[in-house]
């Protein structure tokens, strides 16, 4: 008998991780009942009330969860590729036959039952890169694998943006937290830091202008950095030579004369000599790696040349291909304009019932703010101004504390799997939900634009519940394998 409970997956389990997971749901239903409890409203089980299909869901998942743990984790990565495909031909149809809701097509009608494929298509992309870095001779040092990973990752991210549902598209970006870790160069993911903070500061001080000068303060500042980074990739990657030194001191030498003559003689725009800078350092760059045949000088030149091209396009990106609710969303937050009746207003009023809360919160079904309806989507994307208003900072810090638990749980999982398969996928899974938790917290206190995301095991919803659920428990059953067979 003790032998059969030594090798049942449920028991064999991380039961760290199944507490937390049971905790988040209970917690997650509360907040629900609060979010969505009208007054007078006496029948919180029935299927017509939100709190009532949400139980639904939530035992679904819970039946879910068992059932993956009693399958063979081999067999995960058997069907991986297939299931896959599966949800990327389902992602490309999806736009044609779903219905339109809120402006986005990615919900299909399955009688009663509304589901989203972009939600379980995490799952199966999670499983495929898992399953790619497996194959042997894999390495992300070879250009080729690198970019079959990446076009992995990228291809549902395109087809989930095609139903107009961005939210969900930009988590699959925290896929490349788990490249990161796999080997994926630091160069690439400080190019990717440094266009989001060219974006940000173009767009932010865009309309300011520098004194004496006709200079756009954003424009100049995103240009200035982009020559510093140069450089100090040059002195990183080239340390040897003099050529950092070298275009210090002519671009700053030509920088400097620039703005005195503005100042002095003519106001002029001085971004174009910081332009004409950038170009000096691209031809520059790109000579050295000619004459002497060393890679790393194309590299930088491309870095400087793809940054001043981005920076140019980022205008247009704000005004042509985002939804004017998103562009509205992003100038908000950036402080370029205030808009408490329209765009600000879900952040303004989520950030009035967090604060009502005070320390210890009003209590169970006693939020004003969230009965009176005040929150939109306070029930899905904004569910943790809930937890704000009715437990307060402490109860808001519970759950906080429950997420960093269960990524730093999961991190733990993670590396000491003993397969590629294994480690590739925890890693996949900590970053979905890190990204979740970061980017959905960080949109209802005000730091990040609205994007809507929800917010795991807490936000109303079946897909999204069931995605998640997913997504743990075949990597605690992934775990239990890993576990059996080095005891065996």
């Amino acid at each position: 008998m003790t032998n059969k409970l030594g090798t049942n997956p449920v028991f064999r389990a991380d039961w760290v991780v199944i507490l937390i997971y049971i905790c988040m749901l209970v917690f997650g239903w509360l907040s629900i009942c609060g979010a969505s409890y009208e007054i007078g409203q006496t029948d919180l089980l029935s299927w017509d009330t939100r709190t009532g299909k949400q139980l639904v869901w939530m035992v679904c998942a819970s039946i879910l969860a068992l059932f993956l743990l009693l399958l063979d984790d081999r067999y995960f990565e058997i069907v991986a590729k297939a299931l896959y495909w599966f949800f990327i031909i389902l992602l490309f149809i999806t736009p044609f036959i779903a219905k339109d809701i809120k402006g986005s097509k990615s919900w299909l009608s399955l009688g009663v039952v509304n589901l989203q494929p972009a939600e379980f298509a995490k799952c199966a992309t999670a499983l495929a890169v898992a399953k790619l870095f497996s194959t042997y001779g894999f390495t992300m040092a070879h250009r080729k694998d690198m970019i079959k990973a990446i076009g992995t990752i990228m291809l549902p991210l395109v087809l989930i943006v095609m139903q107009k549902e961005t939210g969900s598209a930009l988590v699959f970006f925290a896929f490349f937290l788990m490249l990161y870790r796999e080997g994926l160069s630091g160069s690439l993911l400080f190019t990717a830091v440094a266009m989001v903070f060219y974006f940000v500061v173009s767009i932010r001080f865009g309309s300011d202008v520098m004194p004496s000068t006709l200079t756009s303060v954003g424009e100049f500042v995103a240009l200035l950095s982009i020559w510093l980074f140069s450089l100090g990739m040059i002195r990183v990657y080239l340390p040897r030579t003099p050529h950092a030194l070298r275009l210090l001191l002519w671009g700053g030498a030509i920088l400097f004369l620039s703005m005195l003559f503005s100042h002095f003689v003519v106001p002029f725009d001085v971004s174009w000599a910081l332009l004409g800078i950038s170009i000096f350092v691209v031809g520059y760059l790109l000579w050295h790696a000619i004459e002497l045949r060393i890679a790393k000088y194309l590299y930088i030149s491309l870095f400087t040349l793809g940054s001043t091209l981005f920076l140019y396009s980022t205008d247009y990106a704000l005004n042509n291909i985002l939804q004017p609710h998103q562009q509205t969303r992003i100038r908000v937050l950036l402080g370029v304009e205030e808009n408490n009746s329209g765009a600000g207003y879900n952040v303004n009023q989520s950030l009035i019932a967090i604060g009502s809360g005070g320390l210890t919160g009003k209590g169970f079904l006693e939020g004003t703010q969230t009965k009176l309806k005040y929150v939109p989507e306070q029930d899905t994307d904004f569910i943790f101004c809930t937890v704000g208003e009715e437990e307060g900072f402490v109860g808001s810090t519970i759950v906080l504390l429950l997420f960093f638990t269960l990524i730093c749980r999961l991190i733990y999982l993670a590396e000491r799997q003993s397969t590629t398969f294994g480690r590739v996928y925890g890693y996949c899974v900590l970053s979905i939900f890190f990204f979740h938790v970061l980017v959905n917290v960080g949109m209802v206190i005000g730091l990040m634009p609205v994007i809507g995301i929800p917010l795991p095991f807490f936000s109303y919803g079946g897909s999204s519940l069931w995605g998640f659920t997913l997504l743990l428990f075949i990597f605690l059953r992934i775990d239990v394998g890993n576990k059996l067979r080095e005891r065996f």
